[in-house]
């Protein structure tokens, strides 16, 4: 008897996992044919070379000292953009969090506004900003603040400024999903109980919006690694990051096994930085769904 009920179940299971196969089967296509197979090409071609295996694509990175110099100023970059849209996105989305419905619209509409227009189109904007002859050499210079014209791209400086700017709303966005979701009844049941602003801050609002904190960073760190058109137009050639010697690697010297080699490493260093971040803060949390 036991047998005979189970059986059926077993059977319509087993019934229900073959649908939900079927189901997914297209997308599982997509996600093989676009995503797996072509990682798996670009690690192979990064050790197959001349027709047999080789590692010397990996040694370049103990060797050749322009490759670790360069993974040491992308980083760099990555840490210290990520840094500043962090101290600029907070307050920001705090207020969208605070404000009512119709104003924190506004808000968001405002932080949203430079995704209508391409990341080229941004990236010249501002080399025509800080460029010498530009409108923030030409107002500081009528202000009488300089005498010559400060070198404001072609650096690192420039580079770091339009990269803040255009990822500045992938930080605002994941802090404000996570502050709006923090009840208001916490922080004044904390001003009841006698706290400070800033106590009441600290203790309860501040830890509630760390997923926002870390889902911001991570997500602003790793675009930041893979930035291309930025550093290339304001780096002025000085600000080298590894998506450009990707491309240095591919259009100069034809070295794919270089470049995918290169591909590789970052997205392992990626790959770390996810786990790294899982392990702070779980991504059940991160996207919101516990």
């Amino acid at each position: 008897m036991t047998t005979s009920t189970i059986n059926p179940s077993m059977q319509h299971d087993r019934r229900e996992q073959r649908l939900m196969l079927l189901l997914l089967a297209p997308a599982l296509l997509v996600i093989v044919s676009l995503l797996i197979v072509p990682l798996v090409w670009l690690a192979w071609q990064s050790i197959w070379q001349d027709g047999g295996f080789t590692v010397i694509n990996y040694q370049r990175f103990l060797t050749d000292s322009v490759y670790w110099m360069t993974f040491l100023q992308t980083f760099r970059i990555a840490v210290v953009v990520t840094l500043v849209t962090l101290l600029l996105g907070y307050p920001v989305a705090y207020v969208a969090a605070a404000l009512p419905q119709r104003w924190s619209v506004l808000v968001l509409a405002m932080v949203l506004l430079p995704f209508w227009t391409s990341v080229l189109v941004r990236a010249y904007a501002w080399l025509i900003l800080l460029q010498r002859t530009g409108i923030v050499n030409s107002a500081l210079k009528k202000a009488g603040l300089i005498d010559t014209p400060l070198l404001l791209i072609n650096n690192e400086f420039g580079t770091v400024m339009a990269t803040i700017h255009i990822l500045l709303p992938f930080m605002v966005l994941p802090l404000y999903a996570t502050m709006k979701k923090i009840p208001p009844e916490l922080t004044m049941a904390g001003a009841s109980l006698g706290g400070s602003p800033l106590h009441v801050f600290t203790r309860i609002f501040l830890p509630l919006s760390l997923p926002g904190v870390i889902a911001g960073m991570v997500l602003v760190f790793v675009l930041t690694l893979g930035f291309y058109i930025t550093p290339e137009l304001l780096g002025g050639g000085r600000t080298y990051m590894v998506s450009m010697l990707v491309s240095r690697n591919i259009q100069v010297y034809n070295e794919w096994g270089a470049a995918s080699s290169i591909s590789v490493v970052l997205m392992l260093c990626v790959f770390l930085i996810f786990r790294l971040a899982s392990l702070l803060i779980p991504f059940e949390r991160i996207m919101g769904t516990r």
